[in-house]
Order: C-alpha cells, then sequence, then structure tokens
C-alpha cells in the first residue's frame, strides 16, 4: 500500500515563502482601495508557508496521483483514449490561434477560418458527407444537433414525426438526446450475433419514425454487416439513418459513412482524431450531413467566397453565413472549440490518408489480438472478429464470487487503468475495451498477463480481488452510499476559507 503523503500544511514554518515578489508600486492600502469593502477579507487566509521548491513538489506529486495517458495503458472502451501527439499541442498554442479572439471581425480572422475550411474539407473527405458543421462541443452534443436536424426536416415537410430507433447497445447519451430534442426514443433488440438485423428494424418502422440512430461499428465491436439493408428499408419508409460516430477510429480510410446510406453523423475529434479529453471536455463534436440536410445547419456556416487579393471586394475569403432560414439556429456561442479543432487538423495533416487508414487497420489488429489472448480465460461476449474494441464477460468469474467491477479495481493495482466495466448493458458483467492503434505489442501482452493473472487470483485467493484496489492513493469506496447519501460541505459567510 502507498504511503500517505505529507500534507503540505504539515511543511509549513513560519517565514518561509514560496514566491518573490518585486517592489510594488502601489502600498497595501493603497490597492486595498481597489477591492470594494464588502469583499475584504478580515483576516489573511491560513496558508501554508513554504519555499518554492516545495510548493512544486507538492503539485507534481498531486498530478502523479491522476491517472492519464501519458502515465500507463487507458483501455476505456468506446472512448478511444489514445496517445496525444505533442505536436497537436505545439500548434494549437501557437500565438496566432491562441491569441485570437472570437469576436474579432472575419477580415483579421482568415488564416483561423482558413483552417477551419480545410478542416472541414478534409472530414467531408473522410466521412463522405458533402456538408459539416464544426459548431457541436461533444459528442452527445453533436448528436442533439442531429436530432433537431431530423426533427426540423420532417417539421418542413409538413409531416412531424416522433419516434428515433436505438439498438440495446446503444450509448446512453443516444436516448438522451433523443429525449431532449422532445422526441421519442424506441429501443430496438439485438440479434444472437449482437448486430441489427433488417427485419427488427422493419418490423419498428411506422409513419411515426423519422429515423434511427446506430453506432458503427457497434459498442459490442461489430461492424453493422446488414447496413446497406437497413438503410434501404429506413429511406423507403421515409426515414433518415442516424451514425454515432463514436467508434470511427475504427472506419479512417476503410469505409465513408455518407456512402454508405448515413444521413447524418457525427465526429468526436476528442475521440478519433486525438484531441484530449475526459472529465467532461474539451470536446468536438462535428455533424455531416447529406445535401439533403445542409440547409437545416446550425448558424453560422462557414463558406468559402471571394479572394481577397482584390482588397476593394466586400466578401471576404473565408466568412460565416448567417442568411440561412431554415437553420435550427445557433448550438454553441461561438464557432466550436476551436484549440480543439487545430489539434484535430494538425493530427490529420501529419497522418495524411495513408496514415488514417494504418489508425484504422492497427486499432482493429489490437482489439483481435487482446480478444485471442484473453479468450481462453474471459468469455468474449460476441464470439468472431471485432473491430477496434472487444468485449469480455466474467461471468465465469462471478460464479467464483468476483464481479467484473472487482477486476477493473485490481487492474488498478497493476498500473492499469480500468476498462469500460459494465456496459454495454445487454452483456452480463461486461469489460469494454479499446486498445486502440497507438498501443505496442509490449504494452497489450502485459496488460493480457494481468488480466490473466487477476483471474489465478480469484482462484487462489478471492478476497484479495474483491477488497482491491491495495495501492492506490484511496482504497476501494462504498458507491453505494455515496451515491445515496451525498455530502456536500456549503460555504456561508461564517464558514472559514
Amino acid at each position: 500500500m502507498n504511503k500517505p503523503s505529507t500534507l503540505i500544511y504539515d511543511k509549513s514554518t513560519a517565514g518561509l515563502c514560496g514566491a518573490s515578489l518585486e517592489n510594488l508600486r502601489f502600498s497595501d492600502k493603497e490597492r486595498q482601495r481597489w477591492i470594494p469593502e464588502n469583499l475584504r477579507r478580515a483576516t489573511l487566509p491560513s496558508l501554508p508557508e513554504v519555499t518554492e521548491g516545495e510548493v512544486m513538489r507538492h503539485y507534481v506529486d498531486l498530478s502523479t496521483k491522476n491517472f492519464h495517458i501519458d502515465k500507463g495503458f487507458y483501455p476505456l472502451g468506446s472512448c478511444t483514449m489514445k496517445y496525444n501527439p505533442k505536436r497537436n499541442d505545439e500548434a494549437a498554442g501557437n500565438p496566432s490561434f491562441a491569441t485570437a479572439h472570437p469576436l474579432a471581425p472575419e477580415s483579421t480572422v482568415q488564416g483561423c477560418l482558413h483552417l477551419l475550411w480545410e478542416l472541414k474539407a478534409a472530414l467531408m473527405e473522410i466521412s463522405g458527407f458533402p456538408a459539416m458543421t464544426l459548431q457541436p462541443v461533444a459528442g452527445a452534443h453533436g448528436e442533439l444537433t442531429g436530432v433537431l436536424i431530423m426533427k426540423a426536416y420532417f417539421e418542413n415537410l409538413g409531416k412531424p414525426r416522433k419516434k428515433i430507433l436505438i439498438p440495446d447497445s446503444a450509448h446512453g447519451t443516444n436516448p438522451a438526446s433523443v429525449f431532449i430534442a422532445g422526441m421519442v426514443p424506441v429501443e430496438v433488440k439485438s440479434n444472437a450475433k449482437g448486430l441489427m438485423s433488417v427485419d427488427a428494424v422493419r418490423e419498428a418502422l411506422d409513419d411515426d419514425t423519422a429515423g434511427i440512430m446506430l453506432t458503427n461499428p457497434n459498442t459490442l465491436g461489430h461492424f453493422e454487416s446488414e447496413i446497406l439493408e437497413i438503410a434501404e428499408v429506413v429511406h423507403e419508409a421515409g426515414a433518415l439513418l442516424y451514425m454515432d460516430g463514436a467508434n470511427l477510429n475504427a472506419e479512417l480510410g476503410l469505409v465513408q459513412p455518407g456512402k454508405i446510406g448515413f444521413d447524418l453523423l457525427h465526429i468526436n475529434l476528442h475521440k478519433t482524431f486525438s484531441t484530449p479529453h475526459g472529465g467532461g471536455g474539451p470536446g468536438a463534436g462535428a455533424l455531416g450531413v447529406s445535401a439533403t440536410l445542409e440547409p437545416f445547419l446550425p448558424n453560422p456556416v462557414l463558406r468559402r467566397g471571394e479572394s481577397l487579393a482584390d482588397h476593394s471586394k466586400a466578401v471576404e475569403e473565408f466568412y460565416l453565413d448567417w442568411d440561412r432560414p431554415q437553420s435550427i439556429g445557433r448550438m454553441h456561442s461561438f464557432y466550436g472549440n476551436f484549440a480543439n479543432a487545430v489539434r484535430g487538423y494538425a493530427y490529420i495533416r501529419t497522418l495524411g490518408a495513408e496514415g488514417l487508414r494504418r489508425v484504422a487497420e492497427n486499432a482493429i489488429i489490437n482489439a483481435n489480438y487482446l480478444r485471442v489472448l484473453l479468450s481462453d480465460v474471459y468469455e468474449v461476449a460476441y464470439p468472431g472478429a471485432c473491430q477496434h474494441e472487444v468485449v469480455l464477460s466474467a461471468v465465469r468469474q462471478k460464479k467464483k464470487g468476483v464481479r467484473a467491477g472487482d477486476i477493473s479495481k485490481r487492474l488498478l493495482d497493476y498500473g492499469y487503468h480500468s476498462p469500460t466495466t459494465y456496459f454495454p448493458l445487454i452483456v452480463p458483467e461486461a469489460l469494454m475495451i479499446e486498445p486502440t492503434e497507438t498501443e505496442s505489442r509490449v504494452t497489450l501482452d502485459k496488460f493480457a498477463e494481468a488480466l490473466i493473472k487477476i483471474s489465478h487470483e480469484i482462484d487462489t485467493d478471492p478476497e484479495l480481488v474483491k477488497s482491491a484496489p491495495h495501492n492506490t492513493p484511496l482504497r476501494r469506496l462504498d458507491e453505494t452510499a455515496a451515491a445515496r447519501n451525498l455530502d456536500i460541505a456549503f460555504l456561508t459567510e461564517d464558514s472559514e476559507a
């Protein structure tokens, strides 16, 4: 078990200082006049007095307690937590990008708009869609944008529809986005192979069906093999086909969703194109749509106009078009998460078409490599070759008294982040693993070895696994009690700072 860290307050010695300031122009009393009296402290805050070195060591020590992709393998299924090349951050930190103000006149940020234009063009080529918006700032935000477009499309036809079909293996954001948009999610059961069957879709369709949301490859890691037939029956019913692009990592250079029947697709730049994510953001959920749906894209839409070579022209080369009467309106206060757009653009330009195809190929190889290594010890939820992720089931281990959640917590002791646990919901004791394309064979071998060792520990000492983790800053918490009995402290005027 890790030795508890010494609190920085315990290192405090009166008189030590962690920072030195130059002689200030104004006295304390003069500076106090700038702060309204009701906002001034009556007493100084109780802060530790330590050297600058101790301050630095304190924060570095805290940072090592967090798990992140630069520290270790992060096999979080459906989230594509892969290595983020540092050149992407360097590009986003370029002062010309980092200091650009979102309200600056278009004529002064032509370079930024040019980058967005090229990123949009690249995503359109990758996805096979003729129109794209970069405005959504998360995957679920892209979903909501897409569903609102579907809703507006039918309202514009004068034939409003309310139902959206969703597989039972879908991400939880799918029904949530549908509900928030004021529509009705309808669950469709997967077949014995974990896929959507054209017969099940046909049976669920009716005159009130606006469309179907499919993740492809799905959350079970399998490509929807009947997608062409599904697209045909959906369109015959006058409905639309939406693709949740969370797993696009497996399709880069191999499949263009816009060319196989999908009408809409959101792309998680923060998953597929390696921009940092986690902890709720920052994200980017670019949305591609068919030509029929282009008029409904959120305002504004990035356009390319006349050349700036002739400065007498009124129209800039790149501009934001607001004159779109059928638009669903604005989905974000500014035009997307620009810093993430820069990172995604840098990633695409670094890899090129051939490199992006290798991303998908290597992601598929890595997932299937783990599937084969672990299939003798853990059950594979739906046997057969997978795409970018493999879903295991710990049903064998559960019979011995140890559940998937216990295994995930024990993995922490081996230095690995837990995989997605208990999802998809249709898989009992699910362990959903996405190795991504950036992990080496050596890493995958060691990870598989850890999972196999844990299974052997269950045979010899199940309590060791059930009480894990043992080597983390905090031991196992009572998650049920924490969820049911929230302990939230509110600061009041009488509270100590």
